[in-house]
């Protein structure tokens, strides 16, 4: 009778790996999802002044172009030099203001900005205390260039050289100080000259100097 060979017996410790029940495997830790990677800091640049724009720019106009109608206002009086005068009524505080308003009805007349100097008595218009922290030459130069409106107060007005227009803002300081800023004012001023302030003040003051 032939010999049945014996089914060989797999013992237990042949067996491949034991599956891990699902319940009790360990998860992996999750990776941290990267986020938006910040901006890169700016390069420095070269260190140098930074000039700041000036509190008010005027837009340049056609030199050539024809004077305007003088700036309505009441009363007028002839002066010596030929020069028109023209007084505006405006109190201390609004002096400033007046002057601006009637720079801006001479340009949009089509005045160029160049022909135009304004003084003020007291407290220097803003454009002026801009440039002048940047150094009397470069002040000056702008002066020189005469391609703008040029501000200036009566401590330095003298120094100005003559333009058609010449606007005073009699915005305060003594009554000195404003008879000089009016006499300067009326040496410098070529074709017209506009004072704005206290009427009857300069009613009586106008008298004198022109």
């Amino acid at each position: 009778m032939p010999l049945i060979p014996e089914e060989p017996q797999i013992h237990e410790s042949a067996q491949g790996p034991r599956a891990t029940p699902a319940n009790s495997r360990t998860a992996p830790t999750p990776r941290p999802v990267p986020g938006p990677r910040p901006a890169a800091p700016p390069r420095p640049g070269r260190p140098g002044p930074v000039r700041p724009a000036p509190p008010a720019q005027r837009t340049p106009r056609d030199a050539t172009a024809a004077a305007p109608e003088p700036v309505p206002s009441k009363p007028t009086a002839p002066a010596a030099a030929g020069a028109q005068v023209q007084l505006v009524p405006a109190t201390v505080q609004g002096a400033l203001d007046a002057a601006e308003e009637a720079v801006d009805l001479l340009l949009d007349s089509g005045r160029a900005p160049g022909d135009v100097l304004v003084i003020t008595t007291g407290e220097p218009h803003p454009w002026a205390t801009h440039e002048l922290s940047f150094g009397e030459a470069s002040y000056w130069a702008l002066h020189a260039a005469a391609d703008d409106v040029f501000y200036a107060d009566a401590a330095v007005a003298a120094r100005a050289g003559a333009r058609p227009v010449v606007v005073v803002a009699v915005n305060g300081g003594s009554e000195s100080v404003s008879a000089s800023a009016l006499a300067v004012a009326r040496s410098k001023a070529t074709a017209l000259l506009i004072v704005c302030g206290d009427p009857k003040w300069l009613n009586s003051m106008m008298s004198t100097v022109v």
